[in-house]
């Protein structure tokens, strides 16, 4: 994945993600416990000094060590958040979602059949969960003020280019960040959040296609045609898109 690489937020609107977004730690004392019973998960005895995998902390937690789970929403929390607010634009929102999806993931836990990893598992709800809300505010007909355009996808923020720049320049670069951040709210819901977890989220083909339940063919082939697609509509609207603001295509 490119360095250049982008995130969600501009240098104009940025501010610290949650930290905690989750009380990890009282997580369980909010939530009833999973049932005990489900698939046996192979996971190897962590050694001495060794952080547990993932696996382990799920296997501990149907076990009844509760706080394991917390363990895993203190691992994979910010990195949910900021798959949400890539895909949701609103900081309030994303924080919901990134609570409920731990909220769900604890509660199914029994059901999860260990065929994947148990990050990609909890991405796949944040994602469905994600795609509801974007429905649900289509259906009620809620706009997005100006403000919140401003945290969309691209961020200045880990741009040492961008922070060298002179005003005239970094001016010129924040009018096509923002012109790419309102081309891929045209894309379709598929597309865009295929773009956003391998071009945005730095996401492997492999892990994209487990995540959507897709071949890893479909999503290379959607990754090609939301770029096209960007291309073409930035180029109608007088800009021309840098390969490198899309990072490589999250290539496994």
């Amino acid at each position: 994945m490119s360095n250049a690489t982008v995130t969600s937020e501009s240098s104009a609107a940025r501010a610290p993600l949650p930290d905690p977004i989750l009380d990890a730690d009282a997580f369980h004392a909010n939530v009833a416990p999973p049932p005990k019973s489900g698939p046996t998960l192979v996971a190897r005895p962590a050694a001495a000094n060794v952080k547990p995998g993932d696996r382990e902390l799920v296997e501990r937690t149907l076990r009844g060590e509760q706080r394991a789970f917390g363990e895993l929403v203190r691992r994979h929390q910010r990195r949910i958040y900021r798959l949400t607010l890539h895909m949701l634009r609103d900081r309030a929102e994303a924080e919901d979602v990134t609570q409920e999806t731990f909220v769900r993931a604890y509660g199914a836990l029994a059901r999860f059949d260990g065929r994947s990893e148990p990050y990609t598992w909890i991405y796949r709800i944040a994602v469905n969960l994600s795609l509801n809300a974007i429905r649900a505010r289509r259906s009620a007909r809620r706009t997005i003020a100006r403000q919140e355009e401003e945290t969309r996808y691209l961020s200045m923020e880990n741009d040492a280019t961008l922070r060298s720049c002179s005003p005239p320049v970094d001016a010129a670069k924040r009018q096509l960040y923002m012109a790419l951040a309102r081309a891929i709210d045209t894309l379709s819901d598929t597309l865009r959040t295929t773009l956003i977890l391998v071009c945005v989220d730095g996401r492997s083909h492999e892990d994209a296609a487990v995540i959507l339940g897709a071949p890893e063919g479909t999503i290379a082939w959607r990754v090609h045609e939301a770029r096209r697609k960007l291309r073409a509509i930035l180029l109608e609207r007088g800009f021309e898109l840098d390969d490198a603001l899309l990072g490589s295509g999250g290539a496994s």
